[in-house]
Formats: C-alpha cells, structure tokens, sequence
C-alpha cells in the first residue's frame, strides 16, 4: 500500500510536536521523580526523628504501659496517624502495647518485616508493603531491649503523585495540542514563499516568464535569500529567452534579406546568359553592355558576400592585430579619398592640435569637443591621436562611414570631419544589448556603451544631406537596412545596407560606442569614440620597439551584442 509523502509542513509540524512532546515527558518526569524524592525524604526525616526520641527516653516496655508515660511520648514520637509502633517479641511476633493487644496493622507490619533487628541502625529506613501498602520502616531497641519497630504509609503520598502525574499529562497534552497548532501555522507562515516558489515555477513552465516571487520574509534568512537568488536567475532566464528569441528573429530577416540581396546579382547575371544563349547578343556593343553588367554584378556579390563574412567573423569575437594606430593620419588619408572621388564635394577636416613647442598640452580648453576653427590650429599643428586598434578595420570604418556620405547625400552636400579628444568619467559597462543615449532635436541611435576610460578619441562625421527621420535612424545599424530613396543623390546605387552594421560592430571590437545624431532636413552626424593611446607608444612603435606588444593578436573578450529596434 502506497502512502501519499507528507508535506515539508507537515514534517516541519509533526518534529516540532515530537520534540516538544519529548521534552514535556522529560520535564514531568523530573518533576515527579523530584517531588516523590522529596517526600519520601520528609517521610525518612520523621520516621528516623521517632526512632532517635525513643532511644533517648530508654524507656521500658512496663513504663510505656502507663498513660501517662504514652501521653508525653505521643506527642514526640508519633509525628503522623500513619505511623505505627509494633514491638517484636522473640519469636517475631507483634507484642501488646500499652496493655491493648496488636492491632491488624501491627501484626501486617510484624509479618511484612522479615529482619526487624537488620533495620537498627540503619542510615535510611526500608520499603515494606503492608496489606497491599506501602510504608517506609525503621526499627529501634528499648531501654529493656525490646524491639520496637516504627512504620508510615506512604499510600497517600503515592496517590498524590498519581494525581499529579495525571494532572501534568493533562495539561501537557494540552500545551502540546496549542503548540502544534501554533507550528503549524507558523510553518505555513514561513513555507509561503516557498510556495510561492512553485507557483512561479509552474507558471514560467507554462510560458510566463515575466512571474517573480513576491512573497517577502526576514531580510536574513535563507528563504528571503533564496526568494532573492531565484528572482535574479528568473531575471537572467527571462533576459537570456528574450535576447534568444530576437536573435533568431534577427538571423531570419537576416538570412531572408541575405538571399533576396544575393537573388538580384544573380537573377541579372542568369539573365544576360540567357540572352547571349539565344543569341539576342549579335550586336558587339550589345555583348559589351551586357559583359559589364554582369562584370558589375558580379562585383556587387562578391562585395556583398565580403560584407557578409565581416559580419559574421565580428558575430565570432573577432581576432584583432592591436598595435597604436594614428588615427588622425586615417582621418587625413580618408578625406583625400573622398575628394579625389567627388571633387565638387566641400570636405573641411579639423584635427586636434599637437602639443606646443615647450611641452604645454593642447590648447583646446576645457570642452575638449569643441575645436580651433582653424583646421589643425595650435602653435605645433596638427599631432597624431593614436588609439590601439587593428588599422585595416579603423580603415574599413572611415571609409564605410564617408562611403555613406556619398551613397545618401548630394554630391554638392559639404562634408564636416573633426577628430578630437575628450576626458570622461569612468563609468559602468552596460551589458550586452543594453542601449543609452538621448533625443537631440530629432534622434540619436547608440551602439551599446563602452569601457569606463579617462580619455577618448572622438571622430565626428557631419553632412548637409537630407537627414532621417527617428525612425530610420533608431534602424541604421540594422543589417540590410536601408534609407529611403528620397534621402540620397539622384541616380545613386544604393549599397545592401550592411556598411553601418559593419561600423558598429568594428568599433564596439575596439571597445569604442557610434553614435547618430539626425533630422530630417537636417544632415546627419555620426560619432565615434575610441579609447586612446599614449602618443609615446606610438613613438616607440614607430621607431621599431617591440616592447610594447601591441602587435600581438588578441580576441576581442567582449561579444557584439545586438541593438534591438
């Protein structure tokens, strides 16, 4: 026969009201057994009392027979009506006292003591049962030499002690009936939220992974600690399921995105084929029109395959050559580019001067953002702002951000590069995917934040473009994402939409943050913030030191979290 297993608090109850039972039998015990040591010890004092008065009176049997002898003794020597006094003849028999034949009582005691002269002297008087009795006797011998021996009942005592046993199990099972209940509620009391705890257990199994534990306890003990843990695990679930659930969203839109980018290429290039294989292609000029599209198209995939491995090896913590970078020297490099590609561009770059002559620091005032109007103003020119990074990708997000330019903005649209430095407080490193950031005067989409460092390269890229409304630039580092056509040049090919994913997760390799500023109408922003490097670094890298290190590869430790919508 199966048995349903108790509760916790049933077991909880049921030891309680064990123990407690325990200790309310050992503590009547004690009291019992205490109190009867007490009153046969009262009962021994009296009966040794009689038998040491007697001995000092060394009367005789003849002189106890007068009253008058018996009224001065009685008084002494007879404490109780209990007690009894039978003198034992020879033979072991009762003798008469006072003239009066034995009683039943003398005779019973007579017959119950088996030595009489053994308890003479004794230190403690002897149990005897007389008539179903018990007594307590003790024996002494006259001035005569008879043998007196002197009994007391204690069958009264023994009765008060069985009231009293009955009267402590009454209310000891009583008092144990009150505590149990008391444990039981109290258990109940302490066992909520452990309760609670299955109750939230079976809802998130069922799906609601928003259920916490509510029931509160005793800051200190360990259900209250154990609540507190448990809300934070549920916490990390539900964060863990809900980041899960949004990257496997995002790889379907992206996957879904990645065959539709890779279909156009394609279905273009299958196209021509099919032309020249029906001989549509007679022209030359013909066949030449439809080889460089193809030609073309074929670049388009292979740049866009390109794009696709980038993401992926930054998706994979990517592997970093880190040396000291000169990232002015970049900036330069990249603006050069952009006005080689489109002259009639305004390009204006502005880069953080280069320490005075006499060792004085750069004189860019307090708000290390805000620049000389000059382009490399300051009495030593423009110095390099060096930031440990991997250069080829440092190259890859300059140029990604100005090919953004040019692909979203009118070729008269001016162009604003500013590098500078900044000091910031150290402050805490979000976790991943978390997103911080303001609204100025239209919208501002941020990578996740940084490390806490004291000092920052700061690279901003300003046009006069279109802008973006709020919406499209909360998406701009989404893969695949691309602004509207009304937004960039007349007749430009618009990209796949991978260029500022590929930015963000670059910098954030870096442990840097990108972030847009934009409105519609007006421009767009984009800055960027690296952790920079000592420029004597630089210098001893430059001269060939290898004392540094910094051209060891190095994995990137922090993943590339995902900035949701």
């Amino acid at each position: 026969m199966s048995h349903r297993p108790r509760s916790l608090r049933a077991k909880l109850t049921l030891g309680n009201v064990a123990l407690l039972a325990i200790g309310i039998l050992a503590a009547t015990a004690a009291s019992l057994m205490g109190m009867q040591h007490y009153l046969l010890a009262s009962v021994d004092a009296q009966l040794l009392h009689s038998r040491e008065a007697l001995q000092r009176s060394e009367l005789t049997m003849p002189q106890i027979d007068r009253l008058n002898v018996i009224a001065q003794v009685a008084a002494q020597a007879l404490p109780t009506s209990e007690t009894v006094l039978t003198p034992i003849g020879g033979d072991g028999r009762a003798l008469a006292f006072a003239g009066v034949d034995p009683s039943d009582r003398q005779r019973a005691l007579a017959s119950a003591v088996r030595d009489p002269a053994a308890l003479v002297g004794l230190a403690a008087p002897g149990d005897v049962t007389v008539g179903g009795a018990p007594y307590r006797v003790t024996a002494t011998r006259l001035g005569d030499g008879t043998l007196l021996v002197i009994g007391t009942s204690t069958e009264s005592l023994h009765a008060g002690l069985t009231k009293a046993l009955h009267l402590d199990l009454a209310v000891g099972v009583g008092l144990l009936a009150l505590l149990a209940a008391i444990s039981l509620i109290e258990a109940q009391r302490r066992l909520r939220p452990l309760k609670d705890m299955v109750e939230t257990a079976s809802a998130i199994a069922d799906g609601d992974l928003s259920r916490r534990v509510s029931a509160r306890c005793n800051e200190v003990s360990e259900v209250e600690q154990l609540r507190l843990a448990l809300n934070a695990m549920l916490h990390q679930v539900e964060t863990a399921f809900e980041t899960r659930e949004y990257a496997a969203s995002q790889l379907r839109h992206f996957i879904a995105d990645a065959s539709h980018e890779l279909r156009t290429p394609l279905s273009a290039i299958r196209g021509y084929l099919q032309l020249y294989d029906r001989g549509m292609l007679s022209d030359p000029a013909d066949r030449t029109r439809a080889l460089a599209r193809m030609t073309a198209e074929a670049e388009r995939m292979a740049h866009l395959v390109e794009e696709l491995l980038t993401l992926a090896r930054l998706d994979q913590r990517p592997v970093l050559r880190l040396q000291p970078v000169d990232l002015a020297g970049l900036v330069r490099d990249a603006a050069e580019d952009l006005r080689a590609q489109q002259p009639g561009r305004p390009v204006s770059v502005r880069l953080a001067p280069r320490a005075g002559a006499d060792g004085a620091p750069d004189r860019l005032g307090a708000d290390w953002g805000h620049l000389p109007a000059v382009a490399g103003g300051g009495s030593g020119g423009p110095g390099p702002v060096a930031v440990v990074g991997d250069e080829a990708a440092l190259r890859q997000v300059v140029g990604n951000l100005l090919a953004n330019v040019r692909a979203h903005t009118p070729a008269e649209a001016a162009v604003s590069i500013t590098l500078s430095r900044e000091v910031t407080p150290a402050v805490r490193t979000p976790g991943p995917g978390e997103v911080y950031g303001e609204f100025y005067g239209g919208a501002t989409a941020m990578a996740p934040a940084p490390h806490a460092c004291a000092q920052r390269a700061v690279l901003r890229i300003r046009d006069e473009g279109p802008g973006m409304s709020a919406e499209d630039a909360a998406r701009i580092f989404d893969r695949f994402f691309r602004a509207p056509a009304e937004s960039g040049p007349v007749g430009a090919v618009s990209g796949a939409g991978l260029g500022m994913a590929i930015v963000r997760g670059m910098v954030e390799a870096h442990q840097g943050s990108v972030t847009v500023e934009t409105a519609p109408g007006e421009g767009l922003c984009v800055t960027v913030r690296l952790p920079v490097h000592d420029e004597s670094d630089l210098s001893s890298s430059s001269n060939g030191s290898s004392s540094t290190g910094w051209t060891d590869q190095v994995r990137w430790s922090k993943p590339v979290s995902t900035l949701k919508e």
